[in-house]
Order: C-alpha cells, then sequence, then structure tokens
C-alpha cells in the first residue's frame, strides 16, 4: 500500500490466529499516522475474543526500518515516544501469546517491536538492532527489555555501538527462536500459531501472566525512560543534529554536549 491510501495496518483472523500486518512497503518506516493505526488495531484485537494467538508481520522488503526519523523532530517528538512506548506496552501485554514473522531487517522501533512480542522468527540473511545512537539518540523501549532477555552484556553492546545482528548471531543470544530460510519464514510462524490456536486461550493467557510475574514489570519503569529521552535526550545539541545530519544524508558534527 502507499500513502495515498492512507491504510498502513491490515489485520485478519483465521482459525483462532489474528494476523496483523505492517503494510507500508516497503521498508515499513513508522510514522504517526501509522503508528496510530498501529495503536488502534491492536486495542480492537485486545478484545476480540476469537483471537487465540497473535501472529506480527510485514508486507514489502523489510519488517521494519523503524520509526520514521522526521518524527523524532523536537516539534513532534513529544507526542510520538509516548505513542511508540503505548503501542508496545500493548503489544508486550497483549492477553494472548504473540509471534513475530522477521524478514528482512528489523530496526529501531522494528527491533522493539519485536522484543516486545513473546515469540519471534527470523529469516536467514535478516539482520536486527538499535541504531539510534548513531544519530546521538537511544531506544527507550529496547533499553528496557534487552537487558532482560539478553542480559546486560549483549543489550550494553548492541545499545552503545548501534551495529546490527545477524539473524544467526540474534538466535545465539536468545533475542528469536529460530532462523529459518527466507521463503519459510511465513510457514514456519503460521505452523507454530495454528499449534498454539488449538489450545485453551483461557490457559494461554494465564501462562503469559504467570511468565510476566517471573519476567518482571518492566513497564513501570516507562514513564522515566519517556522522561530520559524527553527532558534530557532531546536537550543536548548532538540529538538534533543527529537528526537533522540524517535527513541531510550527512555525516553528523557533534559537539558533544
Amino acid at each position: 500500500m502507499n500513502d495515498s491510501q492512507d491504510v498502513f495496518i491490515t489485520t485478519q483472523i483465521q482459525d483462532g490466529v489474528a494476523f496483523l500486518t505492517l503494510d507500508r512497503p516497503p521498508l515499513n518506516v513508522m510514522h504517526i499516522a501509522m503508528l496510530q493505526q498501529l495503536e488502534s488495531a491492536l486495542d480492537q484485537l485486545v478484545h476480540e475474543p476469537s483471537a487465540r494467538v497473535l501472529v506480527l508481520n510485514a508486507a514489502g522488503k523489510v519488517f521494519s526500518a523503524g520509526v520514521d526519523v522526521a518524527d523524532h523532530t523536537s516539534d513532534k517528538v513529544g507526542y510520538m515516544i509516548p505513542l511508540v512506548d503505548r503501542v508496545c506496552q500493548v503489544l508486550a501485554e497483549f492477553p494472548i501469546p504473540t509471534i513475530a514473522a522477521v524478514h528482512g531487517h528489523a530496526l529501531g522501533g522494528g527491533c522493539e517491536l519485536v522484543l516486545c512480542c513473546d515469540l519471534a522468527f527470523m529469516a536467514e540473511g535478516a539482520s536486527i538492532g538499535q541504531p539510534e545512537i548513531q544519530l546521538a539518540a537511544l531506544a527507550p523501549v529496547a533499553a528496557l527489555r534487552l537487558p532482560y532477555l539478553i542480559g546486560y552484556r549483549a543489550a550494553a553492546d548492541m545499545m552503545f555501538t548501534g551495529r546490527r545482528l545477524s539473524a544467526q548471531e540474534a538466535h545465539l543470544l536468545g533475542l528469536v527462536n529460530a532462523v529459518v530460510p527466507q521463503d519459510q519464514v511465513g510457514t514456519r510462524v503460521e505452523e507454530t500459531a495454528r499449534q498454539l490456536a488449538k489450545l485453551s486461550r483461557a490457559a494461554l493467557s494465564l501462562v503469559k501472566q504467570a511468565l510476566h510475574l517471573g519476567y518482571g514489570e518492566w513497564t513501570k519503569s516507562m514513564s522515566e525512560m519517556e522522561q530520559l529521552y524527553l527532558q534530557e535526550l532531546m536537550s543536548t545539541a548532538d540529538a538534533h543534529e543527529g537528526l537533522v545530519a540524517f535527513m541531510e544524508k550527512r555525516s553528523p558534527r557533534w559537539e558533544h554536549k
């Protein structure tokens, strides 16, 4: 789909499996309108009793190249960051199991969506990462989720360097459940989803609640993270220089303040 059609998120429910598709190809860069539609779609699916499993996938060449850099500017970021946080929180706390089907790349906000799913399957040749540091920015949800998922050292490596992890490295770290051939990602995810959809929705929901009790309530730190981003990060000169340099397609000139 293209921007003129104004539909960037599609949903479908088949035999207990809800499919939620990022549909702004080829890169599925998420601007504010797309994030608003994603939040609305998730809110609606939360109350869909026929859904027992949620699959998050994407049209186009990549899963998602992240949130639109143009929406990180000072006039929009105060709305955009809480919006991303709400989307990720709803996804992470979704009442039924969630599965990410990752092809191409999952970067920035795209990676954060994957981090908020219960299970994730990744295509061979795909990559995943949080490149925000290269723009003198940070990834709020990733900073909260990654240390729990892969440990502090690995999380620090991803966040400080902004490098992309290969599918194989992501699997070794426990960031994804399995790596499968590019043309088999959808099939593998659907097989897993349909296997889970045969089980009790009530039991699946309680298992998820039990896992969250063991995992810890990371969302309690969300408001503090938003303040760190909006009040401290966005007050630095380098945060603004990183965005401008990216949009002007040049190397940033850091002031280190």
